[in-house]
């Protein structure tokens, strides 16, 4: 059975990035069902046991406080070396909700607009920069302003790279529909970079990273992360080496810690570092998702069976209606990678997942379902089907 390992090696030497808040007292759900540390425990340890997974950290926050945060299982399997909340872990897309935050930052201070077109901010048309050249002859390009690249409704593709035949090209019209795209939002940091003269990365280390105390958070690698960081593993259980990002990305490159991205959901539920306006912005739906599934969102599948807890997406997060009021999420996959983000904006708490097997989206709408309540989680539609249902 896998136990929570920094309770089980504390006993005999202390570990950095060990310690859990929450030990001591409870940790108390929307509903108002308190539970223990515990109580926390043994549900983590129950769904990871079933699912297979080697590596897990959790953190919940309650009233814009962290007050649980504890590790699981190992960041190397092979060489049995204990995961901590402390160890680096690849964030993948959830750098872009801490991107989202950010931008909105800076329409709140009146440094971006979130409606004017990119045109406005690029030197040079985006056609005729070399990544961009496909969209030569397709003046659609000229409709895409920062907030239908943080909503994610430009009509571009996930990736070109899945494409058959890899070119990047509308689907929709921009602003007419849901469709997950990185290569939007690589495009909105290009339209920063070029047009604010900004370096995306300092601008993210001391918008958010430095605000909150995430000390050992960055959009590239460094070489102090090396001293603790975790490997990952596959679906299938296979071993994938962490793989360094050495160029900010900011549909994904951030690498984070649970101690350090829970302190920002925190700060971000007491609505740190934004007007109470921009707050509401962030958090707003700006379009309701009718795809029938996220992946691959661009296929014309609609369906309205979500319609009735509001599925939308805001500024950089998907948004949906809980009987505790408004939920915003954020996921972040990757070969040996599944975490998520959940946070009941009304009821101030949130529930933060990191993990290093790209199986553990398996046991998402579980620990949700126990932590925080029965939400309404889309599970179905973000292709959370847990291990004990047939794919």
């Amino acid at each position: 059975m896998i136990r929570a390992v920094c309770a089980v090696l504390a006993a005999g030497f202390a570990i950095s990035g060990c310690a859990a808040s929450g030990d001591d007292g409870v940790y108390t759900r929307p509903d108002g069902t308190a539970l223990s540390a515990a109580d926390i425990h043994q549900t983590v340890e129950r769904h990871m046991d079933a699912a297979g997974v080697p590596g897990l950290t959790l953190a919940l926050v309650a009233d814009g406080e962290v007050v649980f945060a504890r590790a699981y299982g190992w960041r190397d399997v092979a060489n049995e070396l204990p995961l901590q909340t402390d160890t680096v872990m690849h964030g993948a897309s959830l750098t872009k909700a801490a991107f989202g935050y950010m931008v909105v930052q800076l329409a709140d201070e009146g440094l971006v607009d979130l409606d004017a077109s990119i045109a406005d901010l690029l030197p040079q048309p985006l056609p005729e920069y070399e990544r961009y050249g496909d969209l030569e002859g397709d003046e659609r390009w000229r409709l895409l302003t920062p907030r239908i690249l943080l909503s994610h409704t430009s009509g571009l593709p996930n990736w070109r790279w899945f494409l058959d035949d890899q070119r990047l090209v509308f689907f929709f019209e921009p602003g007419e529909r849901y469709v997950y795209s990185g290569e939007g939002l690589q495009i909105l940091q290009l339209a920063l970079e070029e047009g604010l003269g900004l370096d995306i990365g300092e601008e993210m280390q001391a918008r958010v990273f430095d605000r909150f105390g995430m000390t050992r958070t960055a959009m590239s690698w460094r070489e102090d992360f090396a001293d603790n960081f975790a490997h990952g593993y596959t679906r299938d259980g296979e071993y994938v080496a962490y793989r360094p990002r050495n160029r900010v990305v900011v549909a994904g490159s951030m690498d984070t810690t649970l101690d350090d991205y829970a302190a920002f959901l925190a700060g971000l539920t007491r609505r740190e570092g934004l007007s109470d306006a921009a707050f509401a912005e962030l958090t707003a739906p700006q379009i309701a998702i009718t795809s029938s599934r996220q992946f691959p969102s661009h296929l014309p599948e609609d369906t309205d069976e979500n319609a009735d807890i509001g599925l939308s997406y805001g500024l950089g997060w998907g948004i949906y209606e809980t009987p505790y009021g408004r939920a915003i999420f954020k996921e972040g996959n990757e070969d040996g990678t599944n975490n998520y983000a959940l946070c009941l904006i009304e009821a101030a708490r949130c529930l933060l997942i990191l993990s290093n097997r790209a199986r553990a989206d398996s046991t998402f709408l579980y620990l949700a379902n126990a932590l925080l309540g029965e939400t309404g989680l889309p599970w179905a539609w973000k292709g959370y089907v847990p291990y004990d249902h047939a794919d």
